[in-house]
């Protein structure tokens, strides 16, 4: 039986709109622990993270909250190594995605240690790779997967002591549609595999999982990064920079379903959720929904 560590992270310090800080909750509220449960797995709920408060400030240098984001992303990172300690698959619930510096650099450091192979899934809308000199805002939400890279301030990008945390060759990101212009140029120099909206809209979700999670084997952990808003905001509106035009339910559902199949799932990120903005908590719900099928659940039995 495996043994899920919930690890609730509630912050927005990365963030420009109030809200996500209460994503954990809403989460719980939905009944993810008591879903989980429900295919047989054993929930270990360690309750929420303490960090600093969002001193809600104007960016410095470039970066809005760096401390804060540094303090965070340490109390993240120092959860999921503990989880994968105990042997326990490490789930966080965020709070914003500039969480997933910390939690993926823990998953990168435990694969270092086990010999294996490490594949990231980031399901999102906005592409997440922006610098302090390109970014039009400063928001660290907007830069966790050019941290993870090596391209940032030194104390976001070596939580593990080794940097660069992941090569472009890791990651794989779905259901892009929101790049700014200084991250176009810099997704092309590295490399990134990026399946947009428009690569999913002509050769549909199907062929793009396959494509995403193709080379994996035995020896691969695999680590999914799902921000809620890489789904249409008609499905989910609960979150703090929604975009139209995103996946929808039954493609997220294939993307789950297809990952479960694989067997390999390691560790999970949920994050931006913002239940301020939600509809009778509606989004967690369907997060929850899409969770229970990235565990197996399915319509039929299916060899």
């Amino acid at each position: 039986m495996k043994t899920i560590s919930l690890i609730g992270a509630p912050t927005d310090v990365g963030a420009s709109v109030k809200g996500a800080s209460m994503g954990p909750d809403a989460l719980r509220v939905a009944g993810l622990a008591e879903a989980l449960q429900g295919l047989n797995l054993q929930v270990i709920d360690r309750g929420n993270l303490h960090g600093p408060a969002n001193p809600w400030q104007e960016p410095v240098n470039g970066l809005r909250h760096l401390k804060e984001a540094i303090d965070w992303n340490q109390a993240v990172y120092d959860a999921v190594e503990a989880a994968f300690k105990d042997g326990h698959f490490p789930m966080m619930l965020g709070g914003d995605h500039c969480l997933a510096i910390g939690s993926i650099s823990a998953v990168a450091a435990h694969c270092r240690c086990q010999g294996k192979k490490l594949r990231v899934l980031w399901f999102d809308a906005h592409a997440d790779s922006n610098l302090a000199t390109i970014s039009p805002t400063g928001n660290i939400h907007g830069m966790p997967v050019a941290c993870l890279m090596g391209h940032g301030p030194k104390e976001l990008i070596d939580y593990a002591g080794f940097t660069p945390a992941i090569q472009p060759s890791d990651i794989r990101q779905i259901g892009i549609r929101s790049v700014d212009e200084g991250e176009k140029k810099f997704i092309h120099e590295l490399n990134i595999q990026v399946y947009d909206m428009r690569y999913i809209d002509e050769y549909g979700m199907r062929n793009v999982m396959s494509s995403a999670l193709a080379g994996l084997d035995a020896n691969t952990h695999l680590h999914v990064s799902f921000d809620i808003d890489c789904l249409d905001p008609s499905i989910a509106p609960g979150v703090g920079t929604a975009v139209m035009g995103g996946p929808t339910y039954r493609e997220a559902q294939l993307c789950m379903e297809m990952i479960a199949d694989t067997g390999l799932l390691g560790s999970l990120d949920v994050v931006e959720l913002n239940p301020a903005l939600d509809v009778r908590n509606q989004s967690a719900t369907l997060a929850v929904d899409l969770i229970e099928s990235l565990f197996g659940k399915s319509t039929l039995v299916r060899n």
